[in-house]
């Protein structure tokens, strides 16, 4: 996009827009120009934003939009008020913005996990450092099946989800310095390669799957798109592209830390899906269909609702809600 040849084409609205929004009275007619020019500028400053970034011009127009907007809005809006365009623009968006990452991150898991299971399944040594042998037969006949049946459902859901949630935050919220998602994505597979190795070498590898497929599916994924989150946000202050690393970590930050209030969510329902459905007598395909049946419907609204929010020009930024939400409604 031309900048200047843009600005000048639109500068003489913009004008108009900035006067009215300082005026204390309106007619009829002035008050539905007013809007007219406030949903227009809006959608301008988006594609602004999305071609050149934050500038001086965005900025001055960002401020006229929010000056007009309290000219019809009053002082503020409602907290409620926010909440449909929260989880119908701003969360979609955001983690539609992480989706590929989000594979990348799960497929390196995997192949991670599967490496270490398989080379602690088949090396004594590394068994060992799991603990002795009758303790890792008790953790494979025993611990490892009691442990989701030993607390209150009520309880246990609790405690597995708030402790989810602290990891995915930090995550997000530490993933400026590249290590800390590296290092959860790492100790993650590590984990899990080294407890399905134990339970491989005392011949009960099925019973890591069946119990760990119900809630694992949704809880992993969530775990996944936090590291992604993290690493993106790492990315945008190594490369940052036109515009400063200033400006693109204050950006991709405040957009993508969202993920870390909708993951709080996914794992709320993966750790009610643990705490009550994994310890119930019920045939395993009921349990492990209940799992992906949420992880199905976390990946819908990751990729199709994220896909309209983003075609609508969301990012997950709050600054970008009014033209997001115009377009979403008429497209």
């Amino acid at each position: 996009m031309d900048l200047d040849a843009y600005t000048g084409a639109h500068s003489s609205d913009w004008d108009e827009l900035d006067a009215l929004s300082r005026r204390r009275r309106f007619t009829g007619a002035e008050a539905d120009r007013l809007v007219e020019l406030y949903q227009s500028g809006a959608t301008q400053l988006s594609s602004l934003k999305s071609s050149s970034g934050t500038t001086p011009t965005s900025e001055r127009l960002s401020l006229t939009l929010s000056r007009s907007r309290l000219r019809f809005t009053g002082a503020g809006r409602n907290l409620a008020s926010q909440v449909p365009g929260f989880f119908l623009l701003q969360l979609p968006a955001a983690l539609y913005r992480v989706r590929w990452l989000s594979l990348v991150v799960a497929g390196v898991t995997a192949v991670v996990a599967v490496l270490f299971g398989v080379w602690a399944a088949t090396n004594p040594a590394v068994l060992a450092t799991f603990g002795t042998p009758e303790f890792r037969r008790q953790f494979a006949t025993r611990d490892f099946v009691d442990y989701y049946s030993n607390n209150p459902p009520s309880s246990f859901t609790g405690q597995v989800w708030t402790n989810n949630a602290f990891i995915a935050a930090q995550a997000v919220a530490f993933g400026i310095t590249g290590i800390y998602p590296a290092y959860l994505l790492l100790t993650n597979a590590q984990n899990v390669g080294l407890s399905a190795g134990v339970l491989a070498d005392e011949g009960r590898l099925k019973y890591f799957f069946l119990y760990i497929a119900p809630h694992g599916q949704l809880e992993l994924y969530s775990l996944f798109v936090s590291m992604a989150a993290g690493l993106l946000i790492f990315w945008s202050w190594i490369a940052p592209g036109a515009r400063t690393r200033g400006q693109a970590l204050a950006e991709d930050g405040r957009a993508l830390i969202t993920i870390a209030v909708g993951l709080i969510l996914s794992l709320l329902v993966s750790g009610v899906i643990e705490g009550f459905v994994t310890r119930q007598p019920w045939p395993w395909p009921i349990k492990i269909g209940i799992g992906t049946v949420a992880l199905a419907l976390f990946l819908a609204y990751q990729w199709i609702v994220g896909g309209r929010a983003h075609r609508a020009g969301q990012t997950g930024d709050l600054d970008e809600f009014e033209a997001g939400a115009r377009r979403l409604v008429a497209g």
